[in-house]
């Protein structure tokens, strides 16, 4: 049975801090692969402000080319409807792996307003990753409604040094680089540059593509 981190979300478009918090969270779980899964249809996002999906999901390819544990799913690409976690998760799940879905600690917050939080939580450990500038506090009454929303059983786990507990929320204090998909978009816009932001390959996708020069929001 593999260990397999799942990193979703819109990358729209995807940069080197997608890249780097996902190298770090293969290193501190001793993962053996990790899934980007770019979502089709963001239930929680405006589509008009949204690349197609199909590049998104190359973007990714491309980005992640050459690293061995990083893979693409097109899953969320495949299947109709609004890209809901819960039903990536039980479609991976299917195959057997051990597995660890990835968030933010603002999304986590956000969690009981997702479908089927629960069965996200019986489905993956979840890995709470704090953002930069904004300490996660895990004793606070939001973590810890969200704790007893999803039943999690052994709390927040800090302690990674060892072997990985089997119960609790794992928390992952991973580098992050001051990038944002919305920054690298209004740059497009701008006529600026992306190096040094983004992977070349898909800096080169965003030019050829004309991705986002359009963009009003």
């Amino acid at each position: 049975m593999a260990r397999v981190g799942v990193l979703g979300g819109s990358f729209n478009p995807i940069h080197y801090g997608h890249l780097l918090l996902a190298d770090e969270v293969v290193e501190a779980l001793s993962l053996d692969r990790l899934l980007f899964v770019p979502a089709a249809s963001p239930p929680h996002k405006p589509a008009t402000q949204l690349a197609p999906a199909a590049a998104r999901y190359e973007m990714v390819r491309l980005a992640i080319a050459g690293h061995p544990q990083f893979a693409a799913s097109d899953l969320e690409l495949r299947r109709p409807g609004p890209s809901y976690t819960v039903d990536t998760l039980q479609a991976l799940a299917a195959g057997g792996d051990e597995l660890f879905y990835v968030v933010g600690s603002e999304t986590f917050l956000d969690l009981l307003t997702w479908r089927e939080p629960r069965r996200i939580a019986r489905l993956a450990r979840l890995v709470v990753i704090p953002r930069a500038g904004s300490p996660f506090d895990a004793e606070s009454a939001a973590a810890q409604k969200v704790l007893r929303g999803i039943g999690a059983e052994g709390g927040f786990v800090h302690d990674l040094a060892g072997s990985v507990p089997a119960r609790g929320v794992l928390v992952v204090h991973a580098t992050s680089l001051p990038l944002s998909a919305s920054e690298l978009r209004r740059r497009v816009r701008e006529g600026r540059s992306l190096a040094f932001r983004m992977p070349p390959a898909a800096i080169e996708y965003v030019r050829a593509h004309g991705l986002y020069a359009a963009e009003t929001a």
